[in-house]
């Protein structure tokens, strides 16, 4: 029995990706489609679920080689099976408690920051005394992870 297939026009309604956006990340290689003898695209209807995690990993801020990197995993060609979204599902739990972790910290150290007043990295008295941050880079960085150092200058 041949696989059940649609079109870019019902994936695209299928899944609210514009037929533009799916026609790129087919040039990307992240969607395969089968063409037929009048040279129009078929998409397997298990690509409404390749096109729905590229849409999630997007809203993660993952990029096109990120996605494709992740989607190469899974198989062209069949349905992929529970154990193979879970691999997938794995790397996104990952990237989700970084990301969840790295915006709890700067919306904490953000808060601190703020109500200091002074909003001045350079001569801020509560939080960057002498510019100690300065010293391990630029930008923020005890918003990007580096411990804020204490008032004896440990870090």
């Amino acid at each position: 029995m041949a696989p059940v297939t649609i079109t870019i026009g019902e994936l695209a309604a299928r899944t609210g990706m514009s037929v533009s956006a799916l026609r790129f990340h087919e040039a990307r290689g992240l969607l395969a489609p089968h063409r037929t003898s009048g040279n129009q695209r078929r998409y397997l209807r298990s690509d409404i679920r390749r096109v729905s995690f590229i849409l999630i990993a997007q809203n993660l801020g993952m990029s096109v080689a990120e996605i494709s990197t992740a989607l190469a995993s899974l198989p062209h060609g069949r349905t992929p099976t529970p154990a193979d979204w879970a691999a997938i599902s794995t790397q996104l739990k990952q990237r989700l408690d970084a990301a969840i972790a790295r915006l709890t910290r700067t919306r904490d150290v953000l808060d601190g920051c703020i109500g200091c007043g002074c909003l001045s990295l350079t001569h801020c008295g509560l939080y960057n005394r002498d510019d100690r941050a300065g010293i391990t880079g630029p930008g923020p960085r005890y918003a990007l992870g580096d411990p804020v150092a204490t008032e004896a200058g440990d870090a």
